[in-house]
């Protein structure tokens, strides 16, 4: 076979940048976003995107920069993950819920060149030693920071493999960690996201969870990419919720724990009508199933029982639904047809049906790693396959059931919490002798964490002052429901010496 030059872009280069450019071609007059405000069409869109692209140039920036956003849900934080979609910068979406020190620790991680803020959390931001050049404030300095641009658009090309947005998880040593999203990944899981659930330019979606979480980012982008309508709420407002359920023909609605039995609250007082849903919820198995029946019947959608994760998206097992009105006898999950799914054992080897393994996965929806973490990617990615830290069982029908997690984790709310997280901040107390925080079922939340703590001889078992400490250095989801006393003597342990959660598990709750 002769040799063939190989070209600066790649021919099968596909980015969200090109994919935006050809919905403002091709349907510039349709709704591509409405909020408060009122609405923009794709061609208003894409022109406000390359015009703040090209003052991020002017300021500067180039591929491979990062820019951060503080801020609630708006159509600017949007703009913004699309102009740098153009130009190849990485948007760092800063989690508003976490404390000053974890804030601080995500801002000095990815070392950003600006961070554009909200009014809402501008005070925040002031107060933490956050070292980033330059801030704009959206609701004042936003048009100023576009003032005498031109809003042509940039024509950059981009690698596909270039980061898009950093997404924030929990880390198992107590601080967060930057998962990047790359282009590849986010036009990969627009693809699974309608050929698995039918979405297509019909449909709108509902952007009320923060964006700076997996859900709103990748859904909203997805929406925008396949031509549909995203509406951006500011928050969970449930009466505004139902209008917009009324009114809009909704592809996929998020619903996780801890808002569910509201929003069923909300549908029946309102007596809403919905236009057409077509699959609702997020992580069957924290829901009670009772629930799900409720709210499948109130919208007459079938739920999505997934699982997936922000470094995955849904892809790994997305593909089953559960009938609306219809209370649940099995979570079993089937394989996404867009990757494929190991399960192996604690030496990387394939475990046989019926028997528990973690999940090993390989897929383009794929996240790229974590931000400036190379021991945490060598672990995960190691084989060649993303270890997602899950156990499963694998059914002979090829279906997939979920057993634990490999990786001791709380997923309460929506949001991920490791337990040393919280057990940190815990032992830097003199009085504390040892601590553990497992996680208890919740019927709204799906899980919350509870602490466990052993204070020394002579001291005095103050669990409110530990209660004020989280409060200080932790998010406010990450705070145990419950602060327990213990003997250190009672506390289950390993042949090591190592604490065993699921002992105290079964033991204590």
């Amino acid at each position: 076979m002769p040799e063939m030059a190989k070209p600066q872009t790649p021919a099968y280069a596909l980015t969200v940048a090109d994919l935006l450019r050809k919905q403002a071609g091709t349907r510039a007059h349709a709704v591509a976003l409405e909020d408060a405000r009122g609405v923009m069409s794709y061609r208003e869109l894409d022109r406000a995107a390359s015009r703040l692209a090209q003052a991020l140039l002017v300021r500067g920036l180039r591929v491979g920069d990062r820019v951060a956003v503080l801020s609630e849900n708006c159509r600017e934080y949007l703009q913004l993950q699309l102009a740098a979609a153009k130009i190849g910068v990485v948007v760092a979406c800063l989690n508003w819920r976490l404390a000053d020190a974890e804030l601080t620790h995500c801002l000095r991680l990815v070392a950003p060149s600006m961070v554009f803020v909200s009014a809402r959390h501008a005070p925040t931001l002031a107060r933490i030693a956050h070292g980033v050049p330059q801030v704009v404030l959206i609701e004042t300095q936003f048009d100023t920071f576009l003032a005498g641009v031109l809003e042509d658009d940039p024509r950059i090309d981009v690698d596909p493999e270039q980061g898009l947005v950093i997404l924030y998880t929990s880390g198992t040593t107590g601080l967060p960690k930057g998962a990047v999203i790359s282009q590849r990944a986010m036009v990969a899981r627009a693809m699974c996201f309608a050929a698995e659930y039918g979405i297509g330019p019909e449909h709108s979606y509902v952007a009320w969870s923060p964006l700076f979480h997996m859900a709103a980012t990748d859904f909203s982008l997805a929406t925008l990419m396949i031509g549909g309508k995203v509406v951006v709420q500011d928050g969970l407002d449930v009466d505004r919720l139902c209008v917009t359920i009324a009114a809009e023909p909704i592809g996929w609605l998020v619903a996780m724990p801890g808002m569910i039995d509201v929003l069923i609250d909300g549908l029946r007082r309102n007596a809403t009508r919905p236009r057409g849903v077509r699959v609702v919820g997020a992580m069957a198995d924290l829901v009670p199933r009772q629930q799900i029946a409720e709210l499948t019947g109130l919208l007459n959608a079938p739920y999505i029982n997934s699982f997936g994760a922000t470094e995955t998206g849904l892809a790994p097992a997305s593909g089953a639904l559960l009938a609306p009105g219809v209370v649940p006898t099995s979570l079993a999950k089937r394989e996404s047809a867009f990757c494929s799914v190991r399960l192996v054992d604690a030496d990387d080897c394939d475990v046989p049906v019926g028997t528990p393994g973690e999940a090993a996965l390989r897929g383009p929806t794929l996240f790229s790693g974590y931000w400036n973490a190379p021991e945490a990617n060598a672990q995960d990615f190691r084989g060649g396959w993303f270890h997602m830290g899950d156990l499963f069982v694998r059914r002979a029908d090829g279906t997939l059931d979920f057993v634990d997690r490999a990786k001791y984790l709380i997923k309460s709310g929506g949001e991920n919490i490791y337990p040393a997280e919280i057990e940190r901040v815990l032992l830097a107390e003199a009085a504390v002798a040892d601590a553990a925080v497992v996680r208890q079922r919740n019927e709204r939340w799906g899980e919350v964490p509870v602490a466990f703590v052993a204070f020394k001889p002579g001291t005095a078992a103050d669990t409110e002052a530990l209660e004020a400490r989280c409060r200080e250095q932790l998010a406010s989801y990450k705070i145990p429901k419950e602060f327990r006393v213990v003997d250190l003597a009672a506390f289950p342990r390993s042949s090591t010496g190592k604490i065993q959660r699921h002992e105290i598990e079964r033991l204590w709750l």
